[in-house]
């Protein structure tokens, strides 16, 4: 492949609903370039840009996939996005090196979810767009029907550049808005035909349609478009360029990727119109020498800096960091400084992507997307320059985890090699954790059910390890609700010394919260020896670990030695911490003990439409509601909810609100558990313990 400067490049993400054709249409465009000579099938698992074992046995794309297509002398970096929203991270990578998205939609199903949501991610980032409207071999599809509802939707700034032809319900060709001409698919090819007969109304209303939206911005041409004069195609041409870049259009075409119908157009539409890497706004970046911000130019002679988007894991190959260049040429042959970690790496190897083809070169241009291996200090978001002028990117966003589940391991042994897997996989997939739960054990969390299978899997495939996952324990907690006094004594006589240790402790809940365990030395007259009272700490200590009602740590509690008494030669501190531990056994049991759940505070984001279906929801997962607030076009329910009632709220979120709703949710506190619900969880607890 040869070298591009930085305005033949176009950065363009295929984004869309799931199952609309996004991958194909990306394989369409391969094909029709001549970088593949056939083209592959979603079904068969066969596409260029779904590689992964799980992409290629679901039919689904779980990854963000980079391809090179070359195209009219301009390079075409096409990202193909997943459209699942369990793998939104994916889109936020892509998004911070897209110039342009191709947004594709079904002419048969309409404006979907997914659609929705990478419209607004596209039009808060400013991005230009384009809408590829696939399927038109559909029985029921209507390209018309499909913008009349992008247009009810979006107004004005949707505008058809094509007209599809159709004839017996079969896509033959399509008309050019812009030239005024007829193309007829023909094979491999496009061949120029007069324009029906019955077309040239729409043809003359979607032209004017498309130079009233190129005149608008422009005074010399709004003018001209006034007056009634005809504006000249390249007038027209540049003039959508400007307004598209500038977000003001959307233009639309069609096609059936499938079948490569339409795709040609949408090739030369990509490069025609959208903007290179030069043409956006420059990036915000800190000078790290300076402390200041700046904006960094999209310069090849720059200074040299890159952002790394995506990590992928390969258990052979190692790391494969891919990087957009904002500024300068990366070189093969070039030490690489990473500002985040402060250390500078070698390059093993300097890639253009073609899908998990790599293809080997020695330079990348600003602007041009590449990949780099074995960059060990390396990770996603990271910036990379010289050591003299370091730049650095603010971190990308991504979206929190939304669902936990407990990992274990299934084959004893297999610990090392399942953990350091997954801690691989989390460099590689940032909206990913794996941490310590309260409950004690190994909690993975993700965007949800699927996203978490697809990472067992992973795990399984690229590591060999094992593991399963389950419902994590609710980390419940115990503590008392009145004041009592009670004894503890430990007398035993075996031959030779025996054991003695006497005290009477005063247990009290600590209402104010403002510690979770208080000892208090009120020994007077040394009936309890000096030496002894720390082994009574420790006893309580040992003993608040373990909870009388079904074995969860105590908390909230004041133990106050108070009295005692000891035996000169079989006092010991072992007696003594067998004292404290009976009495603290005795106390609680009569201190009228509680169970507590962690409580959290929960934000749910929705269309209006949703909110008497949350709030009944909420309502039956024992939750409050704290107060409602309207974000935009959207409302935010803010309640409050036991953590034991939300397992799985993000599968049922996105039941309930067809994938429109969102939430976040944190610690709040502690309450005390309702007596019914606690008479279940101890019963549930002690079946366990047997």
């Amino acid at each position: 492949m040869k070298a591009y400067k930085t305005e033949e490049i176009r950065n363009i993400g295929i984004v869309g609903h799931s199952g609309k054709g996004k991958t194909t249409l990306a394989e369409a465009m391969l094909f029709e370039s001549g970088a593949i000579d056939r083209m592959g099938k979603v079904e068969d698992g066969s596409t260029v840009s779904d590689y992964d074992p799980e992409e290629t046995k679901r039919g689904i794309s779980i990854s963000a996939s980079v391809m090179a297509v070359e195209h009219r002398d301009c390079k075409i970096n096409v990202i193909d996005v997943p459209g699942y929203f369990d793998f939104e991270g994916e889109l936020a990578e892509a998004m911070t090196v897209m110039d342009g998205a191709v947004l594709v939609i079904s002419g048969a199903s309409g404006v979907a979810v997914g659609f929705e949501k990478a419209w607004e991610r596209c039009e808060a980032a400013q991005l230009p767009r384009m809408i590829f409207v696939n399927k038109l071999d559909k029985e029921n599809a209507s390209f018309d029907k499909t913008v009349a509802a992008l247009q009810e939707r979006y107004g004005t700034a949707i505008v058809p550049l094509q007209l599809p032809i159709k004839e017996d319900g079969k896509l033959t060709g399509y008309v050019d808005v812009i030239s005024g001409k007829a193309m007829l698919f023909d094979g491999k090819k496009e061949k120029e035909a007069p324009v029906p007969e019955d077309m040239q109304g729409a043809l003359e209303a979607a032209l004017e349609v498309a130079t009233e939206a190129a005149a608008e911005g422009d005074d010399e041409l709004i003018e001209k478009f006034f007056a009634g004069e005809a504006l000249t195609l390249e007038e027209i041409v540049r003039g959508l360029r400007e307004r598209l870049n500038e977000g003001k259009i959307v233009p639309v075409l069609g096609g059936v990727a499938n079948q490569n119908l339409g795709v040609l157009a949408l090739m030369n539409a990509v490069v025609t119109l959208m903007p290179n890497p030069a043409e956006r706004p420059e990036m915000e970046a800190e000078d790290v020498s300076k402390h200041e911000r700046i904006k960094v130019k999209m310069d090849s002679d720059g200074h040299l800096c890159a952002r790394v988007f995506k990590t992928v894991a390969d258990p052979y190959v190692g790391k494969l960091s891919l990087f957009k260049v904002m500024s300068g040429t990366v070189r093969s042959d070039a030490p690489m400084y990473n500002v985040n970690a402060e250390k500078t790496g070698k390059m093993s190897g300097l890639y253009i992507l073609q899908g998990k083809k790599q293809i080997p070169t020695d330079a990348i241009a600003s602007g041009d997307i590449g990949a780099i291996a074995k960059l060990q200090v390396t990770n996603t978001g990271d910036t990379l320059s010289t050591v003299n002028h370091p730049r650095l990117f603010d971190p990308i966003v991504f979206p929190e985890p939304a669902l936990s589940m407990a990992v274990t391991v299934t084959k004893q042994g297999d610990e090392d090699k399942a953990f350091s897997g997954l801690h691989r996989l989390e460099e590689e997939d940032p909206t990913i954790r794996v941490a310590k739960g309260d409950g004690g054990e190994t909690l993975l969390s993700g965007l949800g059910e699927m996203h978490l299978e697809i990472i067992v899997k992973k795990l399984a495939n690229k590591f060999g390890a094992q593991v399963k996952l389950s419902d994590p324990r609710i980390p419940y907690k115990e503590t008392i609700r009145k004041k009592v006094k009670a004894e503890g004594r430990h007398k035993k006589q075996t031959g030779g010394h025996g054991q003695f240790g006497h005290v009477w402790i005063e247990f009290e809940p600590i209402l104010d919260g403002s510690a979770e365990f208080e000892f208090v030395d009120k020994v007077v007259g040394g009936v309890v020896p000096r030496q002894y009272i720390p082994a009574v700490e420790k006893g309580l200590r040992e003993c608040i670990v373990k909870g009388v009602l079904a074995g969860f740590p105590v908390v909230n509690i004041r133990c106050t030695l108070y009295d005692g008494s000891f035996h000169p030669v079989d006092s010991s501190e072992m007696a003594f911490k067998v004292a404290a531990a009976l009495a603290f056994k005795k106390g609680c049991q009569e201190a009228n003990p509680a169970l507590l759940e962690p409580i959290y505070h929960v934000e749910i984001t929705v269309p209006d439409e949703y909110m008497g279906d949350i709030i009944g929801d909420m309502n039956r997962r024992r939750g409050r509601i704290m107060g409602m607030n309207p974000i935009g076009k959207l409302q935010q329910i803010v309640a409050e909810v036991p953590e034991a009632e939300m397992f799985k709220y993000a599968t049922d979120l996105r039941s309930m609100t067809q994938a429109r709703g969102s939430f976040t949710m944190s610690f709040e506190r502690y309450e005390e558990v309702p007596a019914q619900m606690a008479q279940k969880i101890i019963e549930a607890h002690q079946k366990e313990e047997e």
